[in-house]
């Protein structure tokens, strides 16, 4: 996002350099051309700007999906060793009642 700020105001100083040398900064110089040159340039950043922000939206996707998986595996891993617990809880008792029957 910081790099697409600087373009844009490299971009700027260039085209206000470019107007400063065609027109001087009279109103009257001001023609069709660059009525033109400024709709490409709104456009142009409009398309650019959809693009970025597209692929900004599909990584920030990614991450999130990402992130979900990463807590369900840890949400699952913890319910395994909770099951290894109690089998070995178990197998514990089994191994008590064996070695000690009660009759």
């Amino acid at each position: 996002m910081k790099s697409l700020s600087i373009t844009g105001l490299i971009l700027l100083a260039v085209s206000t350099l470019l107007f400063y040398l065609t027109t001087d900064f009279t109103v009257e110089k001001i023609g069709l051309p660059h009525i033109m040159g400024v709709m490409a340039g709104v456009g142009i950043g409009l398309i650019i700007g959809g693009m970025v922000g597209y692929v900004s939206k599909g990584s920030a996707i990614k991450a999130d999906q990402k992130k979900k998986e990463f807590k369900q595996l840890q949400k699952d891993k913890e319910d395994l060793e909770k099951q290894a617990a109690e089998i070995a809880k178990r197998e514990a008792e089994l191994q008590a009642q064996k070695n000690n029957p009660q009759i």
